[in-house]
Parts: structure tokens; sequence; C-alpha cells
């Protein structure tokens, strides 16, 4: 399939300058090159929280399930198990993600699923018009902080590098190429893969003069070393004013959770489906 062909034709409703369209046009460019690498398009699966963010899947010609909010990890993980052949994607934001979901993406990580979690982080409640989220700039002003944000925002990259995430990066939507290349091997990696997505939000929290002044790669060279990870992770801490990292924070491989709950891959559709059956006979 075509990537023209993966943009749906239902009315597009995100703001001008909304950081969602680059996101957007990334993943159809990656799920169009997987496809000729042998990735079919029908075999990636999108999984969407509540949000701005979660639009997307209206907008996308692709199977999947839109989620409850704080919950895109938990229906990623069920489908991963029910049929490991899939390339399972979330498309989560940080209020979706970092508040309500947090829980289930510490676990994911923890268990290494083999699941690809991509966070537009936007820094603040864009579908209900501006509140603080996990990720606001301290002293943030909005409709929840009318007088600022007493609060340090959260640090997601050394959260789930302390929780066991094998692939972790960090984009931002002002850097489409390189949000591509992250996104296509987030979804190639086995294991549990992880963006952190600087996603601007045009309408309330527009930081892209603030990113474009700091964003730097990092060397790809050293992705595989534990420590260097940690100081990468701590290197910005959402409050202070330095440089902003950006590529591949940390990879390896490791077990994956499913691999303890295998699935015969092979499985005919009928045969799924009378194994599926078997299963929940078994539990009556």
């Amino acid at each position: 399939m075509k990537g023209s062909e993966l943009i749906s034709h239902a009315k597009n409703t995100w703001c001008p300058g909304c950081g969602n369209f680059i996101v957007q046009h990334a993943l159809k460019e990656v799920v169009s090159d997987l496809g000729s690498e042998g990735y079919p398009v029908e075999n990636v699966i999108l999984v969407t929280g509540i949000g701005q963010h979660a639009k997307i899947f209206d907008f996308m010609n692709l199977n999947g399930f839109y989620s409850l909010h704080g919950r895109t990890i938990p229906v990623a993980t069920g489908i991963k198990l029910a049929n490991p052949g899939l390339k399972v994607l979330c498309i989560a934001g940080d209020g979706d993600c970092y508040a309500e979901g947090i829980e289930h993406l510490i676990f994911a990580a923890k268990r290494n699923v083999d699941i690809t979690v991509m966070v537009n982080n936007n820094r603040v409640y864009g579908l209900t018009t501006g509140q603080f989220t996990p990720t606001s700039p301290y002293g943030f002003h909005g409709r929840s902080t009318p007088k600022g944000e007493k609060e340090n925002p959260l640090n997601p990259l050394d959260l789930v590098l302390s929780s066991g995430a094998t692939f972790i990066a960090r984009g931002y939507t002002g850097r489409r190429e390189q949000l591509k290349f992250l996104l296509h091997e987030a979804l190639l990696h086995k294991g549990f893969s992880f963006i952190d997505n600087l996603q601007v939000c045009a309408t309330y929290c527009n930081l892209t003069d603030y990113y474009n002044e700091r964003v730097y790669d990092w060397d790809a060279g050293s992705s595989g070393d534990y420590q260097a990870a940690h100081k990468r992770a701590r290197g910005w801490d959402y409050t202070a004013d330095t440089r902003i990292g950006l590529g591949i924070m940390y990879q390896h491989g490791a077990p994956t959770y499913e691999e303890g709950y295998p699935v015969p891959v092979a499985l005919s559709e009928e045969g799924r489906g009378q194994a599926i059956r078997k299963f929940l006979d078994s539990r009556l």
C-alpha cells in the first residue's frame, strides 16, 4: 500500500501547526516502507488512547484499537500475546500515558513486552484546552494552574530506563526524518521499544523556539552503554535550561515477555480461532 493510501478520508480537526501532522506523515511513510521490507500493512496494528494524539486512529487506514484513557499498553500487550506475528504500535499522549497510564508503562518496560510505545509529549492536555500534565514546565500557566504549576516535571526517559526498557529514544516533530528513522527502528526492535516524542502543541504550549535552540543529536555509537544512557536521560530534566539530546538513547537485546507464553505464529486463521475457543472453554 502506498503511503498516500494510508491517510483516511476522515476530516482532520487538528489545529494548524500541530505536531501531530508530522507524526501522521512520518507514520504513513514508515508503514509503507515496512510493507516493502516484508511486513504487510495489515499486520501493523495501531492502538491509541484518549487525547488529540488519539485522533490519528481516525486519520489512518490501519488495523487497530481505540482504547480507553491511559490503557493503550495493556490492550497492545493482549494483541501481541494473542498474535506474536503482529507489529503493535501504541501512540499515546503525555497526559494519557504519564498520568493515568503510568503503571502500565512501567510494567510493560519491566516485562520487555515486544511492542512499541510512542508518546506524543506536547506537555499539555490539548484536547481539554490547556491543563498541565506530568511533563509540563515548572511554572506552566494553564486553565488548571492560572498562577503557575508548582510541580517539577517527570523525566520519562529515566523512568523507562530504570524500569527495564530495551529500546529508548527521543524524537522531535521539528526533525521529521529523524523521527521516521526512530519509529522504523523501534518497530523492528525485538522487545519493549519506547519513543518520547517532543510533539509541539502550537495552541497551548508552543515550545518550538525553545527546542530549536537546544536540540542536538546523541552519538549513535554508544547506545548500548547503560551508564551512558543514564547520563543522557538526566542530561535534560525538563527544567534545566540546557541542551536536549535526540536519537536512540539506549538499545540492547533481552528475552521478551511473550516468549514465556508461546503461541504458534504459523496457525491459520481457522486454527487460531479454534485455539481461542479451546482456551475460552477451558476457563468456563
